[in-house]
């Protein structure tokens, strides 16, 4: 008997994107919910990764793949990428059906560049699904709203209910979807069986290049000492020293891009607001993993180790912080970005939405740091005032616990177990 379903915010945006669009693509890591998630809503489903019907579906797949398209709509077609072939038909069949919804597909891997004839414009829409935000997990008492920040006459107020240790649990732990309700010891676990199976056999399928277990463990744990840093490839080939020559940064980018590939690392890419700036911007990526749970069990670290390291602790805080962000926006349409200048002036997050307003975030572990961290956030809104960037909609200070409130200077502070999408 299945679990039962834990409500996703993917859940309105899947919605709204099969209204829109013939077929939707869900990508996201393996183990993250796609299938469940579209199985709430689908009408028939194809699993190509079934094995009793494996060869039977590849047969047909590779001579009338139109035949694995009957069915209810919107019909999914779960795991598609084992089957390249029925990206096309699926496009070709939403051309001469007309109209929208008929079509979900599932992939936890992208296929090779050439393994499509056509890129699905205009039929395919894509989304992308993260691991399980703290809200969703009911450990936020989401009291605070991320798209209401965005209104004129929002008045904040709350109390995360997470201390720092269930914290450390919370980050550990991850937000794969089967381990929200499991016992401590059950959920951890199964984050190091997944990073077992990413390094000795995912990484290696994806372009069907063997690829050294070993290399691969070192990597990313060379990735995860410098998760929430703009760390080159470079650095992370000197950070960990290979367990032969034979690596080089070239051996680390084709690493890192199946990786890549597998929605195991996702960066957060450097925000570059459209102005004629006097002012150099740096473009090098954060590094994060899609959860930060793989940066823990990579660092082989438990709960307990990071509440003695407080400054391991603050960097998979922050990139926690950024998973949460990543899956509020998705159902605000917006967009997530990094801020740094060539004179030290960062912010660790950026939201800008499609109509073009933005707010600038600064992560926090403790109430000790608010001021450093409001100060700073200023400089940014002032630096933008003089390049003739509109101000931010609002400033904010995300916290590890605590009190949501709103200080004298406008400056938000928000505890992450406060805030929902």
């Amino acid at each position: 008997m299945k679990p039962k379903y834990l409500k996703r915010i993917a859940d309105s945006v899947l919605h709204l994107s099969l209204e829109a669009s013939g077929a939707v693509l869900i990508e996201g890591p393996k183990w993250c919910g796609k299938t469940r998630t579209a199985e709430e809503i689908a009408a028939s489903s194809l699993y190509m990764q079934d094995p009793d019907a494996l060869s039977s579906n590849l047969l047909i797949a590779d001579t009338k793949p139109s035949l694995l398209l009957r069915g209810k709509a919107p019909r999914l077609i779960d795991e598609w990428q084992v089957a390249p072939v029925l990206w096309d038909a699926v496009r070709f069949a939403v051309d001469q059906r007309g109209g929208t919804g008929h079509f979900i597909l599932t992939g936890s891997a992208v296929p090779a560049d050439n393994a499509i004839l056509h890129t699905g414009t205009g039929r395919i829409s894509r989304m992308v699904m993260h691991t399980m935000s703290l809200f969703e997990s009911d450990e936020s008492s989401g009291e605070v709203s991320l798209k209401s920040l965005f209104s004129d006459d929002y008045t904040i107020e709350g109390s995360s209910r997470i201390s720092i240790e269930q914290l450390a649990f919370a980050i550990a732990r991850g937000g794969w979807p089967q381990s929200i309700k499991e016992k401590e010891h059950i959920a951890l676990r199964r984050v190091y069986d997944y990073l077992e199976a990413v390094i000795n056999t995912d990484v290696s399928r994806i372009d069907n290049v063997e690829k050294n277990p070993a290399r691969v463990r070192t990597l990313l744990r060379s990735f995860a000492r410098n998760i929430s840093s703009v760390a080159g490839n470079s650095t992370l080939k000197n950070d960990a020293p290979s367990v032969d020559e034979a690596s080089s940064t070239k051996t680390i980018a084709t690493y890192l891009n199946a990786l890549r590939r597998i929605f195991v690392i996702e960066d957060l890419p450097a925000w570059s607001p459209v102005i004629r700036s006097r002012t150099t911007l740096r473009s090098s990526p954060k590094r994060h993993f899609s959860d930060p749970s793989i940066a823990v069990a990579a660092l082989r670290a438990t709960p307990d180790t990071l509440l003695d390291d407080f400054s391991t602790f603050g960097l998979l805080f922050a990139s926690l912080v950024i998973r949460d962000l990543r899956v509020y926006l998705q159902a605000m349409e917006g967009d997530l970005f990094h801020f740094r200048d060539r004179y030290g002036l960062e912010a660790d997050a950026i939201i800008q939405l499609r109509d073009g307003r933005w707010a600038a975030v600064e992560v926090k572990m403790g109430n000790k740091e608010i001021e450093v961290a409001a100060a700073n956030l200023k400089k940014i809104k002032a630096r933008m005032a003089s390049e003739l960037v509109k101000d931010p909609t609002f400033l904010m200070i995300i916290t590890a616990s605590g009190l949501a409130y709103q200080r004298k200077d406008g400056v938000y502070v928000v505890p992450i177990g406060c805030l929902k999408n």
